[in-house]
């Protein structure tokens, strides 16, 4: 197994949950603005940060059956790194919010 594949092997499985996470923690938020009567734009963010861990997702998906791994590799990296990044960014206004600050 090279480097590639034991990369792609992390990302794919990680990319799918965190993608599923996101739909959960919109789910969550829309539930909550109903009972508490606010409104808030992170469900937004959070539906394009699940994009991005489904591209990232596909992408590690391809690396695992492509020959060109090092193109794949890299934009699946960046993409997963990208959903990380606004998953975290969007958990600091989700938290205000909410009223746990």
């Amino acid at each position: 197994m090279s480097d590639q594949q034991s990369v792609a092997h992390h990302i794919l499985p990680t990319s799918v949950t965190m993608a599923g996470v996101c739909i959960t923690v919109i789910s969550i938020i829309k539930l909550t603005e109903r009972s508490y009567s606010f409104t808030t734009s992170i469900d937004d963010f959070l539906a394009v940060d699940s994009l991005a861990f489904l591209f990232s997702a596909f992408l590690s998906y391809l690396l695992l059956r492509s020959q060109r791994r090092i193109a794949w590799e890299h934009t699946a990296d960046i993409l997963f790194l990208v959903g990380m990044a606004i998953m975290v960014i969007s958990a600091f206004p989700l938290v205000y919010a909410m009223g746990y600050i």
